[in-house]
């Protein structure tokens, strides 16, 4: 899959006329070569030029991990001591055989330790954003992604339900945080995920992105617990409501406003349709209701090797969904000082409409 995929990409670098693409460690590195290297304090960098072979700089410890992929990548490799690391990416860039080469980089990931290197290497290359060559790769998920993506969906539903029993009146937010990190990994998640579960209780439901703090479960709190899983590399993002006792007839009222937006969201995507309009389907729910100054934020986001990639669902976003692409829909509504909800799902377009990934009932549990 992974010589497709390079193939792929370097039509497309031909057709932007750049010369060669460089990666660090990242999702996307991982995605063309099926190599998972790490950040660290030692450069790592894989340069695929459009003609010819790849070129790996990187520590000589790490060499024998290039033997996992099926892509003939030739091995620049330095010892440790720092002093001689410039010369061997001086080595490297000379090897590309290009004096002035136009190089894409991708703006999101690319350190400036690799690309200082990089510039010593190549003094007279021109460096360019080129993360939309490999997202445009990455947002179409084939058959095996999609099933990854599924499962991990069904890791993170199994975590949220074992966590239930212990949520209750005195415990932190804290708490409750790390006994579902303890359950996603129990149920099967990857344990390098960069997740981190959002608990917001009672006035803290009304933040978007709060931290988990040491304040206790209160009777009478909402709150909102925003978690994901990781399978095989792949995330995913879901976001649920508990209630501690009978909720007021205004957290009902914003409750089944926010569940109407969730449905018209997750069925307003298909082939064709603008990300645009998925969101403004979304928002419009909202808006109609008279909560639309209180829905801060967009109606979701692309999801896969990260938990935040394109596509993204805004309203101003003309770009057309397509088969095989997943994003969130997660509309909110946020009440400063009071409570928040937010119902957040997966989504896969498929070639008649759109796919739930996850399944967990959407309905609101009172506890």
């Amino acid at each position: 899959m992974t010589i497709e995929q390079i193939t792929q990409l370097k039509h497309k670098m031909r057709q932007a006329g750049i010369q060669a693409v460089a990666l660090n460690p990242s999702p996307n590195l991982a995605y063309l070569t099926g190599l998972h290297y790490h950040l660290m304090e030692r450069p790592i960098v894989l340069v695929i030029p459009a003609e010819g072979d790849m070129i790996a700089i990187l520590p000589e410890f790490e060499v024998g991990k290039l033997a996992v992929s099926q892509l003939d990548i030739r091995p620049f490799a330095y010892a440790e001591n720092p002093a001689g690391w410039a010369g061997v990416f001086k080595n490297a860039c000379q090897a590309l055989g290009q004096q002035k080469p136009k190089i894409g980089v991708d703006p999101n990931h690319m350190r400036f330790l690799e690309y200082n290197y990089l510039q010593q290497g190549l003094p007279l290359a021109q460096f360019i954003p080129a993360g939309d060559l490999i997202s445009s790769l990455r947002v179409h998920k084939d058959e095996k992604e999609l099933f990854f993506m599924g499962k991990a969906a069904e890791i993170a539903q199994t975590a949220f339900n074992q966590s239930l029993a212990i949520i209750r009146p005195g415990i932190s937010e804290i708490e409750l945080a790390q006994e579902l990190t303890i359950q996603i990994l129990r149920a099967g998640s990857d344990n390098d995920s960069e997740f981190s579960a959002i608990i917001a209780s009672g006035p803290n439901s009304a933040n978007p992105h709060h931290t988990p703090s040491e304040r206790k479960l209160q009777a009478g709190d909402a709150l909102v617990i925003d978690w994901g899983a990781k399978y095989h590399g792949y995330y995913s993002d879901l976001t649920r409501n508990v209630h501690l006792g009978e909720p007021s007839e205004e957290y009902r009222q914003v409750y089944d406003t926010v569940l109407k937006a969730n449905k018209a969201g997750r069925a307003a995507g298909a082939p064709g349709v603008s990300a645009g309009q998925v969101d403004q389907a979304t928002r419009k729910v909202i808006n109609d209701a008279g909560f639309g100054q209180w829905f801060t934020h967009r109606t979701g986001h692309g999801l896969g090797l990260e938990g935040h990639e394109p596509v993204y669902i805004f309203g101003e976003n003309q770009e057309k969904l397509e088969t095989g692409m997943v994003y969130t829909i997660e509309p909110g509504i946020y009440l400063p000082g009071k409570f928040g909800v937010r119902i957040e799902d997966d989504v896969v377009v498929i070639a008649d409409g759109s796919l739930s990934l996850s399944n967990y009932s959407r309905d609101l549990i009172i506890l």
